[in-house]
């Protein structure tokens, strides 16, 4: 890629770390990385990529539910139906099929998380809508005013 050295170290059976001759930050890949560990209890910033093996989809989607609702999930399959059942089931502040983070150069999507994830969304109009406060204002008449709305309610009023 553009000339650049790309390698890949394996510094044990579960740590991969990329590196190329620049100033860049390589990708690092961290396998069967315990659940209960740092990395799977914080957000991440940066190019850490744990990856969990698990042995069917019924383990991947328990594994998923008893987690905190994450930012954005992200799903890899030529499968429709499991295309469906993850967006339908799957708990995110965004849901990304078959691509990372392109819903985030989208204006016309909302962004944001659900739950620890955050509240709300923003990007574009949706960052205009999430930081206004729309305030209601009503002016009415005191023409053809109900005579029901004022005490002293009877019998009769509140039979109509």
């Amino acid at each position: 890629m553009d000339g650049l050295m790309w390698k890949c170290l394996a510094v044990n059976d579960n740590l991969w770390m990329g590196f190329c001759g620049s100033s860049k930050i390589s990708p690092t890949i961290l396998l069967d990385v315990p659940l209960d560990s740092l990395i799977m209890s914080e957000e991440i910033f940066g190019p850490l990529l744990p990856i969990l093996t698990l042995n069917n989809l019924k383990e991947c989607f328990h594994v998923i539910h008893s987690r905190p609702k994450p930012l954005a999930a992200y799903l890899f399959t030529k499968d429709h139906k499991l295309k469906e059942r993850f967006a339908k089931t799957v708990s995110a502040g965004s849901i990304v099929v078959n691509d990372t983070a392109v819903h985030f150069t989208l204006p016309t999507l909302p962004f944001g998380g659900v739950g620890e994830s955050g509240i709300g969304s923003y990007h574009g109009k949706f960052s205009f809508d999430a930081f206004s406060h729309k305030k209601s204002v009503l002016f009415k008449s005191f023409l053809g005013d109900s005579a029901i709305r004022y005490p002293p309610y009877s019998r009769k009023k509140l039979d109509c």
